[in-house]
């Protein structure tokens, strides 16, 4: 009970986080999987155990804490590049590029069933399309499928995309390069990622192509293959754009839509690619659609009520203002 925790809970948090199999007989813990997952598991495991002997109280937060927290980093260098690197890595003094197979990531669970339905959709289809307000973890859970995927060799690279149109800002005032101008706006994607993987971890993936961050205008031209693919604030698309990042889809690549219809920053009269997409694909049997609603917001439980005081325009309002994007 004491590693297994109450209906194996913290089982399972172990056994996403190293992918192995863990189970009790006869009195004693199995472990099943890859030989470094293994070693990993037993080291955390007796960690607590040996803490037990001592006398010590420990409460499941501090059980989790051992068994699962410290697993969210890398720390596995490899001596080669992914196949599916697209840049030579950049010098990061006397680190070497990691492995996506190595990776550690945090475990996440759904909160609901809309986000379970969601997340066995990713898992099982190709192409799937999320929608709904913002709060509901659409992005959130996309990124923790992908960086599961890609932990797992399912995929070799993770892609995510965001059309940049402005929302009242105009992105050239800012400073810098054209790098520097988009980094604020994809602060959104980075903190999903942050959350998931350290941020040391993130950049040296990035630098060595495994994880990629760009605008939608860069996927054009391009055949993804064998990655996992993020196309993040869909309602800001228009459905040339839509149907160009659709075809971009490549062998062995996974697919992930997201996007709130009711916040689109889009010119006043121009149709939006997201519910024209779903509308003329959610009959495909390869297609997975889930739409959330207010009741699926998992941030502040003000969020949600705010939400639907807004789904009623005030008295003399605009009901097509923008209202900007969120995850």
């Amino acid at each position: 009970m004491l590693v297994l925790g109450p209906y194996d809970r913290l089982a399972k948090l172990l056994r996403q986080s190293l992918d192995i199999e863990i189970f009790a007989k006869r009195g004693n813990l199995k472990l099943k999987g890859p030989l470094q997952e293994i070693e990993a598991a037993r080291t955390r495991i007796e960690h607590v155990l040996g803490k037990s002997r001592k006398g010590r109280d420990m409460d499941l937060e501090e059980i989790e804490r051992i068994l699962v927290g410290k697993a969210a980093s890398v720390s596995e260098p490899v001596s080669s590049e992914p196949r599916s690197q697209t840049r030579s890595p950049r010098s990061t003094g006397n680190s070497a590029p990691f492995q996506p197979t190595h990776l550690r990531v945090r475990p996440v669970e759904p909160r609901n069933e809309n986000q379970a339905n969601y997340l066995e959709q990713i898992e099982a289809k190709p192409l799937v399309f999320g929608f709904g307000p913002a709060g509901t973890g659409k992005t959130f859970l996309a990124v923790a499928a992908a960086v599961r995927m890609l932990r797992q060799g399912l995929v070799r690279r993770l892609v995510i995309t965001r059309p940049v149109v402005e929302a009242g800002e105009h992105l050239g005032f800012l400073p810098g390069d054209i790098q520097q101008k988009l980094n604020p706006y994809m602060r959104p994607v980075h903190d999903a990622l942050f959350s998931l993987i350290e941020p040391e971890v993130f950049t040296r993936l990035e630098e060595a192509g495994v994880i990629e961050i760009a605008p939608l205008a860069y996927m054009r031209g391009r055949t993804l293959a064998s990655s996992f693919v993020i196309l993040d604030e869909a309602q800001n698309t228009s459905t040339a754009q839509m149907k160009m990042f659709l075809t971009r889809m490549g062998e062995g690549s996974h697919v992930c839509v997201t996007g709130d219809p009711s916040q689109s920053d889009l010119p006043r009269g121009r149709k939006g690619g997201l519910m024209d997409a779903i509308t003329r694909l959610r009959s495909f049997d390869t297609v997975g659609v889930t739409e959330f609603t207010t009741e699926d917001v998992v941030r502040h439980p003000l969020v949600a009520r705010i939400i639907r005081a807004y789904q009623v325009p005030a008295q003399g309002e605009q009901t097509d203002e923008a209202t900007g994007g969120g995850l």
